[in-house]
Formats: structure tokens, sequence, C-alpha cells
């Protein structure tokens, strides 16, 4: 099960300094010119999530292998993409492929670097990107509804689910507001999510601020952080500079780089928390002597539907789970401690995977 992040912005915000940063790698070039990034540059980062190596070390595992997220470097939007502007039609249809969209909004001064409106106000710049995107929605609906209109007054039951649906998002996007704001019923979500709109997707601003203001924000950064409280979406402060460096430093000098400059952890730790959060995800493990391996569910999923992202045949043959609970396992030193101490459960197709759990699949081939 793979989630895509598609990291958006105007251009020249620092949306490709931030990508080489967080995979990693040169892939995507980083200039002083806007759509430096023609094509969608797409990158796996492992996600970091300390419990797994704690397992390994009770168990003794020789490999560890963590879980990832898929980070999209997108090419720069401008004023007027809706209508084709720049590269407006490419950067609409790679955003539709996301499951969330990572915001970057510059929050630093420098004359060096160009803004592509002159100025700096990354409200503004949220602004301008939003509005380009429910525009695109808007127009896509308009055109889509029609045919399901004429099929939902001849009484047609599917036709008339997805007419008040889309009309939510409609009413919503012709009164300036993006298309996650709907009120839906838990049965009304997956149909929703197939609309593909594009506001309707999740959002994490992350202010991208000079080096001096990595650790604490600057007058910037709290503005969006603002937006963002009032929005219920998700903020992150980061400097893709200093991420650009930590990067490159060997790892052991890694820590004491970033607490020389008021840091405890790099700033992908930060982004891919918030990014879990954003989605709804939750993490279980598989643990044994072969191997310590991380897996993503959404916060929610039964055992079944855990098993089935090991593998289809274990949730189409699923029997129980083997359970034990991450604290639980390490206070008891291993699978067997935890036996000893009745910390082990049997869990069946009902049972709601916790964040944490260490678990065994019982299944019939």
């Amino acid at each position: 099960m793979g989630f895509k992040c598609g990291i958006v912005g105007l251009p020249n915000v620092g949306k490709s300094t931030l990508f080489n940063a967080l995979t990693q790698t040169a892939a995507a070039q980083a200039a002083n010119y806007p759509f430096c990034t023609i094509e969608p540059n797409v990158g796996d980062v492992a996600v970091p999530d300390p419990r797994i190596e704690t397992l390994a070390a009770i168990a003794g595992s020789k490999e560890i292998i963590p879980t990832r997220i898929t980070f999209v470097d997108i090419a720069g939007l401008v004023r007027g993409a809706s209508k084709g502007e720049g590269l407006g039609n490419q950067f609409l249809a790679n955003i539709r492929e996301v499951d969330a969209v990572v915001h970057v909004l510059r929050c630093f001064e420098d004359d060096d670097i160009t803004h592509v409106e002159g100025r700096i106000d990354p409200v503004g710049d949220a602004d301008t990107v939003e509005t380009e995107l429910m525009l695109a929605d808007l127009e896509s609906l308009e055109r889509r509804i029609i045919p399901i209109e004429k099929k939902a007054k001849s009484g047609e039951k599917d036709a008339k689910e997805q007419f008040a649906l889309m009309m939510k998002a409609i009413t919503l996007l012709r009164d300036g507001k993006p298309a996650r704001n709907a009120d839906l019923t838990p049965e009304e979500r997956e149909p929703f999510r197939q609309l593909a709109l594009l506001t309707g997707k999740p959002v994490l601003y992350v202010c991208n601020v000079e080096e001096g203001s990595a650790a604490t924000g600057n007058k910037y950064s709290a503005m969006v952080e603002d937006k963002a409280k009032r929005e219920g979406a998700g903020a992150v402060v980061i400097s893709a500079r200093i991420e650009e460096e930590v990067v490159q430093l060997p790892a052991e000098e890694r820590p004491e780089f970033l607490a020389s400059i008021g840091l405890e952890e790099p700033g992908l730790n930060r982004l891919i928390r918030a990014g879990y959060n954003l989605l709804g995800l939750i993490t279980f493990f598989t643990v044994g002597p072969k191997e310590a391996r991380a897996w993503t569910v959404t916060k929610g999923s039964r055992a079944p539907q855990a098993a089935g992202v090991i593998h289809t045949d274990f949730e189409h043959g699923f029997i129980r789970a083997e359970t034990i609970a991450f604290a639980d396992y390490v206070a008891n030193k291993g699978e067997a401690g935890a036996r000893d101490a009745g910390k082990f459960r049997l869990e069946g197709k009902d049972y709601i995977v916790a964040d944490g759990d260490v678990m065994h699949f019982r299944f019939n081939a």
C-alpha cells in the first residue's frame, strides 16, 4: 500500500530543494527560475521510526525494513494555471494522482531569489494556488454533472447519490471554499474521494524559513500556522537549506549539527509524522530473526486488512492475528516474555489494529 504526497507551490519557493533533501538525491534540479522541474520527480523515503530498531535489537533481527512514503515533486504553479497558464494542465494532472498535498510556502526573504509575483506573502501564495485548484475543480464538476443530472432526474438511484455529492462540492466551490470542507457521512467518503477533486485532498503547509528561523519559525510562518489552524490543516516549519546540508553530513555528525542550531531532529522526521497524521496512518510491525519490518495501514483498519497489506492471500484466508502491543513486547523482552506475562493476544476479524502492534497472522492458504 503506497501513499503519495505531492509537493506543490509557486515557483522558487524551495520545492525542489526540499525534495532533494527528503529523498537524499539530486534528482530534482534546484534552480532560480520558474519551471525548473518539468517532469514530476518521484522519490520513496523511508519513514523514520526508532521503534523498529528497538524491536530488531530484542529479536536479533538480521535486517530492518522500514515502511516508506512517496514524495512527488510537481512543477510550480502560477496564477491562471486552471486556464492552462504556465504548466497548468500538467500540474493539475499530476496533483490528481497523489493522496495528500504538501504545500511549500516561501517564508523567507532573499533578494537573490526572485518571487514569481514580486512579494513575500505566504498566505497570499497559498490562496493563489488554492484558487487555481478550486477553479479547476469547479470547471471539471460543472462539465461532468450535466449527464449525471439527466440520469438522476430519470430516477436512477446511483446517479441521484452521485449528483448530491457533486452538488455538495459545487456549492462549496462557488462559495470560494475547498471541496475538503464538505460535510460527509462515513458512507459518502469513499465515493466523494473517487470524484478525484484537487481541493478534496488533505493539505499540509510547509513553511520554508531561512536557516536562522529553523528552530523557532518567524513572522511569516506564524501567519501560515494561524491559517492552518483556522482550516484544520497541518503546518510544519522547515528550512529546506538546512535539510539539504544535513543529508550531506555523515550520519554520526548530524545530531551535533542539529543541536548546534537548536533542533532535536531533522525536518524530515517532523514532516513524515505530520504527513502520517494528515492521512490518518498508523504503523504495525512484524518481527522475527530474519527481519523486523514496519507496515502502514489507515487508522481504524481491522486485522484482515492489515494482513492484506503483507499479502492478499493473508487477508482472504485470515484466521486470527497473534498480537503484542509495542510497549508490552519491549517491557517483556520479546514474544516469549510477553506470552509468559499474559500480554500475547489472539485477535479475530473485528480487531482494530493499534499503532505499534507487533503482529503475526494465521491464515488458510
